[in-house]
């Protein structure tokens, strides 16, 4: 019923397709996903990961298009979690001699998700697997996201195979960033998932890059594990992850919050206001009405993040809290804020918002700026200024 899909010479996807998922790891992906799995074909055959659980079938029935599964003679695990390991058992059970390649790490996870006795060839980086025809060379990828990452290069067709490296979650029936038609699109879900799945790991992210430049390997396509596969836009992704992983962020702010009566409500948009005057290029994002998921993408390429919440039972509003908890663990870089809120007799929730980002690794630049119940002419005056003087910041 599944076709494979040549993306090189002997060099299939056999993944599966998942249309309705609307969550992964806890942020929202509205777009579907896609569990990618590569069948290479020498004088020996190579499938680089599998699927997850439910999509054995979808993914075997690709297979099966090409060759018959059994006679697969290699399984490289570049990932052990569950969306590209969750399909092993039931493979190794088709084609119980396959030998599995992984890192040290992925070898003794894989004891950890599934008892089994097969052995495991462990690899290290700058090690290769001729498969007569193609060769594949292995690189480490230390926890990008996992200890166990690993990226294989198949050295005749410079197709790097990069599992979760340059992924998004994004469904679609082409193959290719230039099938689709919707490569402002993709690029949204890549930072989407570089924001929540690799931005706490982005300090890791230029050395493994050096080492993929030192290898002095060309690199045609990137083959990730979620998603769409780069080949017209492949130095553009390893730009944008240049940029992500080093800080690097547009000349823009975000005002971020939630509102009770209003009042917070009145305050982000005379800040705005005061962004407006000077010129500044500002999005407003409420939070009851933005996931949490897609709010870190935006500031993962913002300079400036504004965060305001009302004073609830002494602390801050529970989705304002959220963000501020989730931030905690992804550590944005180079990031300045500014807090700001209403309140009615303790105004608890500045100073709380400020100890949350600093915790966040965000630079606090401002003391912040409260309100006491609704917002007078004065009070929106303060507002305006500062956001003028947010701008000037920024400007600086």
């Amino acid at each position: 019923m599944y076709e494979a899909a040549e993306i090189g010479k002997g060099v299939f996807w056999v993944g599966a397709i998942d249309w309705d998922i609307r969550e992964f790891h806890g942020y929202t992906t509205n777009r579907g996903t896609t569990y990618n799995a590569y069948l290479i074909k020498g004088e020996k055959t190579a499938l680089v990961d599998t699927v997850k659980a439910a999509f054995f079938p979808e993914m075997i029935s690709r297979i099966k298009s090409i060759q018959d599964p059994k006679k697969i003679d290699y399984l490289i695990m570049n990932h052990l979690e569950m969306d590209h390991s969750g399909a092993i058992p039931s493979f190794k059970e088709l084609a119980p001699n396959a030998q599995i390649v992984a890192t040290d790490y992925g070898s003794k996870g894989l004891l950890k998700h599934f008892p089994h006795d097969w052995p495991v060839q462990e690899v290290k980086t700058g090690h290769e697997l001729s498969l007569g025809g193609k060769t594949l060379k292995f690189l480490e990828a230390y926890m990008l996201h996992w200890p166990d990452s690993m990226f294989t290069y198949l050295l005749e067709d410079s197709i790097l195979f990069s599992n979760d490296g340059f992924g998004q979650h994004y469904a679609s029936f082409q193959r290719f960033d230039d099938d689709d038609g919707h490569f402002e699109g993709i690029m949204e879900e890549a930072a989407k998932y570089f924001a929540n799945i690799l931005m706490p790991l982005a300090p890791l992210i230029p050395p493994l890059l050096k080492k993929v430049e030192k290898m002095r390997i060309p690199i045609e396509i990137i083959a990730p594990s979620h998603g769409i596969i780069w080949r017209s836009h492949t130095n553009h992704i390893i730009n944008s992850y240049v940029e992500w992983s080093t800080g690097v962020a547009q000349d823009r702010v975000l005002i971020i919050y939630d509102t009770m009566w209003g009042s917070t409500e009145t305050m982000a948009k005379a800040i705005s206001e005061g962004l407006g005057k000077a010129r500044v290029e500002h999005k407003l994002l409420r939070l009851r009405t933005n996931h949490y998921s897609d709010v870190v993408r935006e500031i993962l390429t913002s300079k400036i993040v504004v965060i305001g919440s009302p004073t609830i039972n002494e602390g801050i509003f529970p989705s304002v809290a959220q963000l501020l908890s989730y931030l905690k663990g992804l550590h944005p870089l180079k990031k300045k804020g500014v807090a700001f809120g209403s309140y009615g007799w303790g105004g608890e929730a500045i100073e709380a918002i400020n100890s949350e980002m600093r915790a966040s690794g965000i630079e606090v630049v401002e003391p912040g700026l409260g309100v006491v119940y609704v917002p007078m002419n004065r009070d929106i005056e303060a507002c305006l200024q500062l956001g003028e003087r947010i701008a000037s910041l920024l400007n600086n």
